[in-house]
């Protein structure tokens, strides 16, 4: 991320926005626990300094890959840079439309030539052995109902009126949206960048001027937030709980200084005394 601070503290609001856009795209990776190459960021900042476009950045990132004879199967470096350069290009692109469908398409737009099923709701139940959990899952949408339960989820959110609620509770309200959508996991891979995609698209639609640095330094606390707002286990009076992305959000939006540390997010963690 050092590579972009220049940038961020200059003044030319181009060069800033763009700089921390790649920020951004680059610290999502870390949800699924990938790193760019030093390759990316070295085109990246050509993109930033207006040298070649976006669209000539994704194209260099495929030519590179191409070069390369051999790739391990467990390799995802080109994952992490075409991903990177397509969440830049979605954030940089103003146009916004709040339904469903733009939340399969920006899935289908990171993940096309990735995952043979960008853009298309799994056909199979998941879980996914958490480390805040203890190796526990949280309970995702049954994948016969994900179409109507994602439906029903922007329905609800699309008939709130936020114009007559505080703005504490309007945060609330629409951390629980973001929360439920995610719960859903509608597609086999890449649940939680198509989530935080949505999510900075959606809050500039409302006309927030977001600091993206949460997302960008602590993004995998983003979505181990998520879990914790998704899961319940009663007999070890473990309960559902939105206190963690409230941090977070309280950070992205109000300008909070929140401590972000994993670890307080733990089902086993003790509180020091």
């Amino acid at each position: 991320m050092n590579n972009f601070e220049e940038y961020v503290r200059q003044c030319e609001p181009a060069k800033k926005e763009k700089s921390q856009n790649w920020q951004t795209a680059i610290g999502l990776q870390q949800v699924d626990g990938l790193k760019p190459s030093a390759y990316l960021i070295e085109i990246a900042i050509q993109n930033i300094e207006g040298k070649i476009t976006i669209d000539e950045v994704e194209y260099s990132i495929d030519s590179y890959y191409e070069t390369k004879t051999v790739i391990p199967d467990d390799d995802r470096t080109k994952e992490a840079d075409l991903v990177s350069a397509r969440i830049v290009k979605i954030l940089s692109n103003e146009t916004f439309s709040f339904s469903p469908l733009e939340y399969v398409a920006i899935h289908e737009q990171l993940f096309t030539g990735i995952y043979k099923f960008a853009g298309f709701f799994r056909d199979y139940n998941i879980s996914k052995s958490e480390w805040v959990l203890d190796g526990k899952s949280v309970l995702y949408a049954n994948a016969p109902q994900i179409r109507a339960t994602l439906d029903y989820d922007f329905d609800k959110e699309k008939n709130y009126d936020y114009k007559n609620v505080d703005f504490q509770q309007a945060i609330q309200h629409f951390v629980k949206f973001i929360s439920d959508i995610w719960q859903i996991h509608a597609f086999g891979e890449g649940n939680t960048r198509t989530t935080a995609v949505f999510t900075i698209k959606y809050l500039r639609s409302f006309g927030f001027k977001i600091d993206n640095k949460p997302f960008a330094e602590h993004s995998w606390y983003f979505r181990n937030a998520l879990v914790r707002a998704n899961y319940n286990d009663w007999t070890k009076n473990i309960h559902a709980t939105s206190e963690y992305l409230m941090l977070f959000f309280g950070n992205l939006l109000l300008g909070e200084n929140n401590e972000l540390k994993n670890r307080y997010l733990r089902i086993d963690w003790k509180k020091e005394n």
